[in-house]
């Protein structure tokens, strides 16, 4: 099958390779996602061990669709039968950009319609009853391409599921699993985020260094269709944990804020790591690393997150007169400001361009 992992925009590297390291086949990187090759063992493997994507779904299709007509004909063309039981639901779900076709909820019941008249016709019905397994389907209609997809997944993959306490305005766990991947992180150096929020950088950096998969724990939207075997994700889920680590590693956060602090602390337990991350409330400006040298990686507050810019902007400048002298630490740091060069006082040795959400940031990096 031709499979598809999405991604935040500025990752879709990281992403490909995490699965050709997997040995997936024909990875091929487009903006936003990610193809690839493989059958039931590989949307079993991905969907567990990927950090770093949305979704891992089926790629069913692609065509052409200025029209209504060329989008039904593109639909109805395809072999959902392969897929789609008799008495499965599919639900439809998509978004269009810069295409003749525009209206997201004509475009669904276009392609609900095309769907229901060719497995009608494969199953000889006269109504699809859709009491049985959910299978939902995805669809974008990009520059008048259409792609449409079979979502493998469920919730998307960033929710792993340790997170249900989150400080106000947190990071994505994807994003958050990308900066560390950027910084080549593996448990060897002491690792601290001085703005620790909800936690998520820190535990991402702990499942990292003991190589746990992020959703070894969690279910997936294609374990309850009945066409891959339940062997299929046990074999997955075994090879996951056999590929762990264990080990004595230096992470730490730290917050301002000692609900920030309190509600990281039983999101690390959730995940499984709080024998790896201390957790303790400080001012991150004033703040006595542990260590000589280390990473220092951080998603300060923002402009568009909790502070206004001028109070963000305060905030950058204490950040450089605080640590200038920090040589012998690698820092990593997400921000959306302009300005953060000059108001941190140090010209970055390399940036990256991330997304936080829809908002564009930078990464920061100095060696």
């Amino acid at each position: 099958m031709k499979l598809s992992a999405s991604c935040l925009f500025g990752v879709e590297s990281l992403t490909a390779d995490e699965l050709r390291y997997m040995g997936c086949s024909d990875v091929k990187i487009e903006t936003g996602r990610v193809l690839f090759e493989g059958g039931a063992e590989e949307i079993a493997k991905t969907n567990i061990r990927l950090r770093t994507a949305e979704r891992v779904q089926i790629l069913a299709g692609e065509f052409p669709a200025r029209s209504f007509d060329e989008l039904f004909e593109g639909v109805k063309a395809l072999s959902w039968e392969e897929f789609i039981q008799k008495d499965s639901a599919f639900p439809v779900k998509g978004h269009c950009l810069d295409s003749a076709l525009m209206s997201v909820p004509d475009c669904q019941r276009i392609i609900k319609k095309a769907m229901a008249t060719k497995l009608a016709s494969v199953y000889s019905l006269q109504r699809l009853p859709e009491t049985g397994s959910e299978l939902q389907i995805r669809f974008t209609i990009n520059k008048n391409i259409a792609a449409i997809y079979i979502d493998t997944s469920g919730a998307a993959l960033h929710k792993r599921g340790y997170r249900p306490a989150s400080a106000a305005a947190p990071l994505r766990e994807t994003l958050a699993a990308a900066m560390v991947k950027i910084s080549r992180y593996k448990g060897r150096e002491v690792f601290c985020d001085p703005f620790c929020g909800s936690g998520t950088i820190a535990i991402e950096a702990a499942l990292a260094a003991k190589n746990r998969a992020p959703g070894i724990s969690r279910r997936f939207a294609a374990q309850d269709w009945g066409i891959i075997s339940a062997s299929v994700w046990d074999k997955a889920r075994e090879e996951a944990r056999a590929s762990e680590y264990s080990g004595n590693y230096e992470i730490f956060g730290s917050d301002i804020d000692s609900a920030c602090v309190a509600a990281a602390g039983e999101n690390a337990s959730r995940a499984g790591v709080s024998d790896t991350i201390r957790f303790f409330a400080a001012d991150a400006l004033s703040l006595k690393l542990p260590g000589e040298s280390g990473i220092l990686m951080l998603n300060p507050p923002y402009g568009e997150r909790l502070l206004t810019a001028q109070e963000a902007d305060k905030l950058i400048k204490g950040m450089g007169n605080a640590w200038r002298g920090l040589t012998s630490w690698k820092k990593y740091i997400l921000s959306s400001s302009l300005d953060f060069e000059r108001s941190f006082g140090m010209k970055a040795q390399k940036r990256r361009k991330l997304y936080n959400g829809m908002i564009q940031c930078q990464l920061y990096m100095y060696y």
